[in-house]
């Protein structure tokens, strides 16, 4: 899924567009014991209590493209009778009124999801009639041909709000504060199925974890039964190792540098669009080619890619490059140089010796003071 398609679910998560039909929960202990669950029609919430949901809702579907948020496709097996999707569909057409269906739903998430606190497994069922669009791409709302059912689940730490004094205004005194438990935004969740092109994608989730180091691999291969991409710093430190390992000792500053300037130029043309950059195999490829990398440093690199990332990885443009940062570094030194100024930095020999060489015009700076000169 792209920007366009998530904001306009998050859209329906405001008391104006509001498509949510009914809403579940279930609140776990650090001994996975299930302490109380709950099942309301939406409509029927307090409005106090729906603000708070929708908050904790639109954070579920909020952050980086890539990063935080990622769209996984089910595998085939898991849409045989007994699988992962085949489940997630009856419990989306049950619309969650069915007990035993909601039960085996929290059975499945508390055995995988390694958590050591307590939490909250919230779950939603909505409708979201599709309004078409006019060739000026207004909205218009009487012309809609799809409704878009989908479930989404968070999953929501519950701590114990922290010791201190509050102020009683009816007895015009401070005194200790109850401490009362919290329910916080959440660590993870997902949205089933996706929303692609303005329309339900069956085959497809899009998977939320507020920690983008941290996908937690096991909770969606078992809860969801699918295979997690390689987390943003993990894509980075992938592909770090693709350059140095592919160049070996043809891994100088130019050629680097050309690869960081190619990347920075492919997001910078593709800034405007909904999603983000992405590289295969094949691209990553093509990529180092076209950055001077000699052709038989190339000769096993689907082999090489594969080891290193994995055969179908597909890596973020934006994960592996910061086109915003352009950083040399040494064991003693570290120069950040503004990446549309890259070429002021050579590398020379000098007196027999490798340097950095920077020129410099004016404006020079030592700890804050303005030099008048370099010597």
């Amino acid at each position: 899924m792209n920007k366009k398609e998530i904001t306009e679910v998050k859209k329906q998560f405001t008391p104006k567009h509001c498509t949510i039909t009914r809403i579940c929960g279930c609140y776990v202990d650090a001994e996975k014991e299930k302490r109380t669950c709950f099942r309301d029609a939406f409509f029927s919430l307090p409005e106090e209590d729906a603000f708070k949901y929708f908050d904790i809702f639109k954070k579920t579907l909020s952050g980086s493209i890539g990063k935080n948020l990622v769209t996984m496709e089910f595998p085939l097996s898991t849409e045989a009778e007994g699988g992962t999707h085949e489940f997630l569909m009856r419990l989306r057409q049950s619309q969650l009124k069915e007990e035993e269906l909601l039960d085996e739903f929290y059975n499945r998430v508390i055995g995988a999801y390694d958590y050591p606190e307590n939490y909250l497994i919230l779950l939603v069922h909505g409708a979201y009639d599709i309004p078409g669009r006019a060739n000026d791409n207004t909205e218009m709302f009487d012309a809609s041909d799809e409704v878009y059912e989908y479930l989404l689940c968070s999953i929501c730490p519950v701590k114990l709000s922290k010791p201190g004094l509050s102020y009683n205004a009816q007895d015009n005194c401070f005194q200790n504060r109850i401490r009362d438990w919290i329910v916080e935004m959440p660590q993870v969740g997902f949205l089933f199925p996706a929303f692609h092109d303005r329309s339900t994608d069956l085959h497809s989730a899009l998977y939320y974890s507020a920690n983008a180091a941290d996908l937690h691999p096991d909770f969606t291969e078992l809860l969801l039964g699918l295979k997690t991409p390689l987390p943003a710093v993990s894509q980075r430190e992938v592909f770090q190792t693709l350059v140095e390992d592919t160049l070996g000792a043809d891994c100088g500053y130019e050629t680097v540098m050309t690869i960081h300037e190619k990347l920075s130029e492919m997001i910078e043309e593709h800034k405007e669009d909904p999603a983000p950059v992405t590289l295969c195999q094949g691209d990553v490829k093509r990529l180092f080619f076209e950055s001077g990398v000699p052709k038989e440093r190339l000769e096993d690199f689907e082999q090489h890619y594969e080891e290193t990332a994995g055969e179908d990885a597909v890596l973020v443009a934006a994960n592996v490059v910061n086109p915003r940062r352009f950083e040399v570094k040494t064991p003693d030194v570290v120069i950040q140089v503004n990446p549309e100024r890259a070429q002021l930095v050579e590398t020379r020999m000098i007196e027999g010796r490798r340097c950095l060489v920077i020129a410099v015009d004016e404006n020079v700076q030592l700890n804050g003071v303005n030099l008048r000169s370099l010597e």
